[in-house]
């Protein structure tokens, strides 16, 4: 069986530094018929286990710890059995949202994650969050950036724990040397693709923060 990518969109809020906003984040779902990794846990253990369906979820992969990623990673995790995975670095950003539950294991830069006949690569880019990751897959040619690499730009790097030249020398160093054809599927809004951001880099580097 090959596999394949599962998508939704849940509606919430994400809070930080006394702030609140709504928001929509995109889950993503990874594997064949049988089994499958999740991609961020935002809003809704609901709309997760519809997307998941009767296969078993091996692995809940955080790309970071903002509340709007990992606010039911616990509850979803009790509902499938499967271990919550975040890279250590973002830690402190977890606890912000859960004090009282650590994540079940670690994820590390250039750690593979076998799933469904494809493999997934961490790759470590800090910037929006310390720990943040995304999860590339050669067979799949596609990226799961998270919040560092959306349509247009960077992720948002104006609140706590964040970096703008951080955030671009993790773009430029692990994404940007992906194929140019790679798919960016993102945490919040649209997809796009490695080689329509290179383009832009400059830009970015010239706009500062």
């Amino acid at each position: 069986m090959m596999a394949h990518i599962d998508h939704a969109v849940t509606t919430g809020t994400f809070s930080l530094d006394g702030e609140t906003f709504d928001v929509d984040n995109n889950v993503w779902v990874v594997g064949d018929d049988l089994e499958c990794v999740v991609i961020d846990a935002p809003h809704n253990v609901e709309t997760i286990l519809d997307l998941v369906g009767a296969r078993k979820v091996t692995a809940i992969l955080a790309t970071h710890a903002h509340d709007d990623h990992i606010r039911v990673a616990p509850e979803l995790s009790k509902a499938t059995g499967a271990p919550v995975f975040l890279h250590p670095a973002d830690l402190v950003v977890w606890r912000l949202t859960h004090p009282d539950v650590e994540p079940d294991g670690e994820l590390q830069d250039k750690q593979i994650i076998e799933v469904g006949g494809t493999a997934l690569e961490v790759l470590h880019t800090p910037g929006h969050a310390p720990g943040a990751v995304c999860f590339y897959s050669s067979d799949l040619g596609v990226v799961f950036s998270g919040d560092t690499l959306f349509h247009g730009g960077p992720g948002a790097t104006g609140r706590s724990y964040s970096d703008f030249p951080t955030i671009l020398s993790s773009i430029a160093a692990r994404l940007l040397s992906l194929p140019p054809e790679t798919l960016v599927h993102t945490g919040h809004g649209e997809s796009t693709t490695i080689g329509a951001e290179s383009p832009q880099l400059d830009e970015w580097r010239s706009r500062g923060h």
